[in-house]
């Protein structure tokens, strides 16, 4: 039969009971959730910041020496949110909810950015724009094509991916641009693909597809605007370089 103990601490025996201690990073946590509502996000570098981002998702565990493989596998934070939750899992730690809770933060990031796009015309607002898509793209370990439809005012439309492709290649046909274009009553384009090499130079292939584009959509009166290739080692613009 267990012991029961009195309301002073000890037991039926005398001896004072206790309390459970916390593990040790419990203070940690408490430490971290300080520093980051007083100094702010960029007062934690990146493995602590997806430590303060697993607590809730694995509670009963220290998060440091995980947050910390996360970075050592992927590279940086944006790379740990941008795997895939199959990649994610294969840390040590790192279960279903931890993935989720990681892929969550991604798609809010998105979801802002692609918001401040919509805001106002979109060549007004470049910055947005550059940084909508590097979230959207630059850490894809495929090719992407996507073309941004903008109407008479240069509003946003719609965003689609248009095509995927390899690590180095991606079929794109300009038709399906004009077509897509025409449906949504586009007066004006943007398209946009990744390099995932990390290198976002335009290849020969990239200036002569982009030539074939803005052919096809001048034949029905719409303005390609330009043409930009985002990768993890930053952004070309088409327009910007003269290709366009």
């Amino acid at each position: 039969m267990a012991k029961n103990s009195d309301t002073n601490g000890f037991s039926d025996a005398g001896t004072r009971i206790l309390p459970e201690a916390k593990p040790d990073y419990h203070g940690h946590r408490d430490r971290l959730r300080e520093r980051f509502l007083t100094g702010g996000p960029d007062s934690l570098p990146d493995y602590e910041l997806l430590e303060l981002l697993l607590f809730s998702a694995i509670p009963r565990r220290d998060t440091k020496p995980i947050a910390k493989a996360l970075i050592k596998r992927f590279g940086s934070f944006g790379e740990v949110i941008s795997a895939s939750p199959k990649d994610l899992t294969d840390i040590d730690g790192i279960g279903d909810n931890a993935a989720v809770a990681l892929k969550a933060v991604q798609a809010a990031a998105q979801r802002l950015l692609q918001t401040k796009v919509k805001a106002g015309p979109v060549i007004s607002s470049w910055n947005d724009l550059i940084a909508y898509c590097t979230a959207q793209m630059a850490y894809n370990p495929i090719e992407q094509f996507r073309v941004l439809y903008l109407d008479r005012k240069n509003k946003l439309i719609t965003d689609e991916a248009q095509q995927e492709g390899t690590v180095d290649h991606t079929p794109v046909y300009p038709r399906e641009v004009v077509k897509r274009a025409l449906e949504l009553n586009a007066s004006a384009a943007i398209v946009v693909h990744n390099h995932p090499s990390g290198d976002p130079k335009p290849s020969r292939a990239d200036i002569e597809m982009t030539r074939k584009i803005k052919d096809a959509l001048a034949v029905v009166n719409i303005t390609l605007h330009d043409h930009v290739i985002v990768s993890r080692g930053g952004h070309v613009s088409f327009k910007s370089e003269g290709l366009i």
